[in-house]
């Protein structure tokens, strides 16, 4: 099988590439990446000499290169998106081009070539919720450029499948943690002020809460879709952790040894969404995928990780 991986430089999609050749090693892999902010070439230099994977520089938005690429591969994994909240309330537009334009790029090569497609979405296309969590079908009430941007591509890939009949899957997960993310998000930010001792800024009361999952869990669960999830249909992937900001930070601090004192509560950023949460008995009960990792684990793993390569972030 051939696959085509775009943004397969950044958090997730690299960690993906390196457990897809894992389980998968006579697949041919194929990263498309624009190189853009959270793009490391360092997160696969172990693929670097693998003869079944290749990298190509280039844009989602360009209809020619996605073409070239789409017709040669039986499936494409879209995790290439513009992701962080805080750059999408300063500059919407970049957020426009690579999450609702280049969804629409790849999602027209796919109806031409007749491929099929697995989307990665977010839980923040639903924006804030009080007490419930959100299934599959719950309504979109995105508060950010970002989250609207994601919801946009949504609604065009359900109506690819309405439309066209597009073989299309769509996945929305709660907030990753692990290995290679890049260093401007929240749990590695903590790690790595507090490796510097530096103040670790927190925004407002730091009571926001966020379910999160490991990086390796996500990952695993993307790949039970991959086999046996079903055309036109959406997938909730939750770690069962929600966590606020404070427990997250004091968890860090503890584990490193590190004083609160290092906490630094700043004005809250506009729009910020208190809660996030996904129902996920979807995925558990069809697909029979359920998370592997305790948040108290994983959250080791990741400081070690960042300890011994914070260097090269």
């Amino acid at each position: 099988m051939k696959i085509l991986v775009t943004g397969g430089l950044g958090f997730i999609g690299s960690n993906f590439i390196l457990k897809l050749n894992k389980k998968y090693p006579n697949y041919k892999i194929i990263n498309l990446d624009a190189k853009f902010v959270g793009s490391d070439t360092k997160n696969l230099h172990e693929m670097k000499n693998k003869k079944n994977y290749s990298f190509i520089k280039g844009n989602i938005t360009n209809q020619k290169i996605v073409d070239s690429l789409i017709s040669k591969v039986d499936i494409v994994f879209n995790f290439a998106a513009e992701s962080h909240v805080d750059r999408s309330i300063v500059n919407p537009k970049p957020f426009i081009n690579s999450n609702i334009i280049g969804a629409y790029t790849i999602l027209e090569s796919v109806r031409k070539f007749k491929k099929k497609l697995i989307h990665i979405s977010t839980d923040e296309v639903f924006g804030s919720l009080k007490t419930k969590s959100a299934t599959e079908v719950f309504p979109f009430n995105p508060s950010s450029p970002y989250s609207s941007s994601k919801a946009s591509a949504e609604l065009i890939i359900k109506s690819y499948f309405t439309t066209y009949n597009s073989n299309v899957i769509i996945t929305r997960c709660t907030n990753n943690f692990g290995p290679r993310q890049y260093s401007e998000k929240l749990i590695p930010k903590i790690i790595l002020l507090a490796k510097m001792n530096k103040k670790i800024p927190i925004y407002g009361t730091g009571k926001n809460i966020r379910d999160w999952i490991y990086v390796d869990d996500h990952c695993d669960a993307i790949l039970r879709i991959f086999e046996k999830g079903k055309a036109g249909e959406s997938y909730n992937i939750s770690g069962h952790n929600e966590i606020n900001n404070n427990v997250i930070v004091k968890t860090i601090l503890k584990i490193m040894g590190k004083p609160s004192s290092l906490i630094d509560y700043v004005k809250d950023r506009p729009g910020h969404d208190f809660r996030y949460s996904l129902n996920s008995k979807k995925i558990e009960m069809k697909l029979k995928w359920k998370p592997k990792y305790n948040f108290e684990t994983a959250i080791k793993e990741t400081i070690l990780w960042y300890e011994q390569n914070w260097n090269q972030e």
